[in-house]
């Protein structure tokens, strides 16, 4: 019998994830609305169960039908960002196939974006569609009310429950931040993106604040898993603190694994806490591209930027950033200290931080399936490992075994 599993990180009361074995989720969902769970959203692609409100004492009811393989409490989960330019051509991507900066082409590749939303009217961006996992759970309230008592149970539905594309609109900008340094058009005005004109999905799981939840993030790759034929690309510029269990968690790492393995590739933050990444999630996932930060300030290699920094912008040019995480985990070093990319309301803006150099890595991404459209999640990681640089003053890596840097000149 699974047990009412705990772990760092600042739990919601009395939410909870819950991971089937067997049965079918909708209907286990109405079995256990009866014994208190207040259901939320239903899980079918990417985990089975569901997500709900519950006492500690419901929990532990729950946790002893035999059909139940975990029940977990939920965690808070934030956008890794700092505020407060440089990335694109330190990347070697306007030696890329694609020209980056020669206002010209797009890249025939989809990025979901799962974060605080997109700027859907950004003239720089080309935002195709999305969903909102934060406003409500896919029925818009607790699946009890919902239900008929002793109606024959439907099957779960397809996480596409909104479609007005306000639901997924930008509030806080981040997620346009992000989108931006991945795939802005190269269309002479603002900035031009990676893997420039790649077609933007907005999947919404964190607020306006930048917080969010296990329970809205696994709503946000459920929604990517079931448009995984559409999908390339999923980027999560976020982090927690949580060791990974493994593929069998009942939670966030069982999901991204589902992901993974229907053939999307997941580009994430390292974290901004200085630390060794292998006790953040997702950051320690084997499934996943995990980036660090990199502060450069000319876009060229050799440490000749500016320096002392530009005002407000931390580190020295061309050497790891201060604030990022690092470890074996980590699998490419990319350019994250004072970022410029698209802004909420038509805007720009700078940021810093690992969100911005994972945003790079999912350019990379799409930039690499364009033209390799049958690689695998694995093969794309490696391809990405494979091309990047060691010119960089790899020795300020924390670590003995520095990343090498992203570089897109030969995609």
């Amino acid at each position: 019998m699974p047990g009412v599993a705990d772990g760092p990180g600042s739990v919601i009361p009395d939410s909870y994830l819950v991971t089937l074995a067997r049965g079918e989720p909708a209907a286990v969902a109405v079995e256990h609305s009866e014994l208190g769970a207040q259901i939320d959203r239903l899980f079918s692609k990417a985990l089975r169960g569901y997500s709900a409100r519950m006492t500690a004492k419901v929990a532990r009811k729950v946790a002893a039908d035999p059909r139940v393989r975990a029940v977990t409490l939920d965690r808070q989960i934030k956008a890794t960002d700092q505020e407060t330019p440089p990335g694109i051509a330190r990347v070697g991507a306007r030696l890329s196939d694609t020209k980056v900066g020669d206002g010209a082409g797009a890249v025939d590749a989809d990025i979901a974006v799962l974060d605080t939303g997109i700027d859907i009217d950004h003239p720089d961006l080309n935002v195709v569609g999305g969903t909102d996992c934060v406003t409500s759970g896919l029925f818009g309230g607790p699946l009890a009310q919902q239900a008929s008592v002793g109606a024959d149970p439907q099957p779960s539905p397809e996480p596409e429950r909104l479609t007005d594309p306000e639901d997924y609109d930008d509030t806080r900008g981040h997620g346009t931040h992000i989108a931006g340094i991945a795939a802005a058009r190269d269309n002479g005005i603002g900035v031009a993106g990676v893997a420039p004109g790649a077609r933007l999905w907005a999947v919404r799981v964190l607020d306006g604040r930048g917080n969010g939840s296990l329970s809205t993030l696994i709503c946000g790759i459920e929604w990517v898993t079931a448009h995984a034929d559409e999908i390339d690309v999923a980027n999560m510029s976020l982090s927690g603190l949580d060791p990974d269990l493994g593929c069998q968690d009942g939670a966030l790492h069982e999901a991204i694994c589902s992901s993974v393995a229907a053939g999307v590739t997941y580009t994430v933050a390292a974290g901004n806490a200085g630390e060794d990444s292998e006790e953040y999630s997702p950051a320690s996932y084997s499934e996943v591209i995990t980036v660090s930060a990199l502060a450069d300030f000319d876009g060229k290699p050799g440490g000749l930027g500016v320096n002392p920094a530009p005002l407000t912008c931390p580190g020295t040019d061309d050497e790891f950033a201060s604030f990022s995480n690092f470890g074996p985990d980590v699998d490419l070093v990319a350019p994250g200290v004072c970022i410029t990319s698209t802004w909420m309301r038509g805007g720009y803006a700078e940021l810093t931080g690992t969100s911005q150099a994972a945003a790079h890595a999912a350019g990379a991404a799409a930039l690499y399936l364009a033209s390799h459209p049958a690689a695998t999640p694995a093969q794309v990681r490696a391809a990405l490992i494979a091309a990047g640089s060691k010119d960089w003053v790899s020795s300020t890596d924390p670590d003995s075994s520095p990343d090498p840097l992203l570089d897109v000149a030969g995609f």
